[in-house]
Formats: C-alpha cells, structure tokens, sequence
C-alpha cells in the first residue's frame, strides 16, 4: 500500500437484498475514502445505508458491485475464511449491547479473541490484562459482567476489541445503552485509543453530541454518502488548509 493511500477505500459499492417484488437497493454507489488514523463518525436516517457499509466495511457481508479495498487490497474477492481472518487480524467490534459471555470474568472476556487466534495461556494473560490497563478496569479483571457497571461492560468490551492491536475499530452505537456521563467517558476513551495508539476508529451514531468527538462526520442518505464534514475535537486547533 503506498504511503500516502487511504487506508479503506470504497469504489461504487452497492448491495441489493432479494429479488423481483421484494428486492431493495439499500446502497447505489457508495465512494468512500478513510485515512488510517482517522476518528470517523457515521450518520445518517434509518435505512440510509450508513449499516450496511459498517457491515461491509466490517466484513461481516459482501457488496453486490463495485470495490472494496483494505490497505490496498480487494476484499470483494476474498471468500468467508479470507474475510474472517481479515476480521481477526485487522479489525475488532464494540457494539451497543456489550455483548459479553455473562458467567465469565472481565479477564477470560477480553482474552476471547485471543482465544480464538489460538494463542496460549500466559500470552492471553498478559495481553488481556495489558487492553484492560489501557482503560482503566485491570483492577477489576476477576469481575463478571453483572458486577460491573454499564460503563464499565463497555469499557471491558472495548478492551475485547483492542486486545489483538487491530487497525482499525468499529463501533456501532458504543453509548447507546450508557446515560450522559458514561457516553462521554466512553467517547474520550475511545479519542485517546485513536490518538495514542493510532487506531482507526470508525463509529455509527445518531448523537451529535457523540459526532462531536470524531475528527470526521459522514453523513449517509438514501444508500449514498450524502455529504463528509471535517471537524477538530474541542481544545484542538482545526487544521488550515489541507484535506
């Protein structure tokens, strides 16, 4: 991948589901640039398509045309196996609902994915208890979902998702289920991953109040990206000039 290329890169994606009567055009052509390193927000009405790309994007389902390129890379050609070892290497997921194994500790949660990578004991131990260091619970790694907080399942999920180093996070809703207080901790955990560690974080959301902390707001409307604002974070100087 050359240096200066972005890191995702969408090229007249679309996808259809079903067929005759009942077929549905939920993306008409979806062009999309993301810089790696980037902060970006995603917005946009229900059924604007702005899911379907996340899934895309995720590779968790395919596009029915067009180009969809990873580091340079084409995923549209790549079979299930190849899209989920992209997933296991590249990506990690944080979603609305925390989705954690409930009679597990904090710990064996985040140490999952590493699970399934097959890595052994102590390096799943090091590792998961290094991800919960890095937002704030590694006191708490012998807890169970139900001792904890909302706040707190979602930083352990977010932990989950960072512990294999991926690239690039997704999130989809990552406060919708935390009241004012917890959305904005989660959001300024999710700011410093991105600026310290460099991960790419790409984030559905239908809070402008949430939008704010993202460095970049696609807004998607009726299967296409309808327009992408670029925005410093508060107490950042907006860059001149530029991109």
């Amino acid at each position: 991948m050359a240096a200066d290329a972005p890191l995702i890169q969408l090229r007249g994606v679309t996808k259809t589901y079903g067929s005759g009567a009942t077929q549905f055009q939920a993306l008409k052509g979806v062009d999309l640039d993301i810089a790696g390193g980037d902060f970006v927000a995603v917005m946009g009405p229900s059924g604007s398509g702005k899911s379907t790309t996340m899934n895309i994007l995720g590779c968790l389902d395919v596009p029915s045309g067009g180009n969809f390129l990873f580091r340079g890379h084409h995923v549209e050609t790549l079979d299930r196996d190849q899209r989920a070892m992209l997933r296991r290497r590249y990506l990690g997921f944080v979603f609305q609902g925390f989705n954690l194994l409930s009679r597990t500790t904090a710990l064996e949660n985040v140490e999952l994915p590493l699970l399934y990578r097959g890595e052994d004991k102590r390096t799943r131990r090091e590792l998961g208890m290094a991800a919960l260091e890095k937002v704030g619970l590694d006191k708490w790694w012998d807890h169970t979902p139900a001792e904890l907080s909302g706040g707190q399942q979602q930083r352990v999920a977010i932990a989950r998702a960072i512990v294999t180093s991926p690239d690039v996070l997704l999130a989809d809703e990552p406060t919708g289920n935390l009241d004012s207080e917890r959305s904005v901790e989660i959001m300024e955990l999710l700011t410093g991953l991105n600026r310290d560690s460099g991960i790419t974080v790409l984030m559905v959301t239908h809070e402008p109040d949430m939008a704010a902390f993202a460095r970049t707001v696609i807004h998607f409307k009726d299967g296409l990206v309808d327009r992408i604002e670029a925005q410093h974070r508060p107490g950042e100087v907006p860059e001149m000039g530029g991109h």
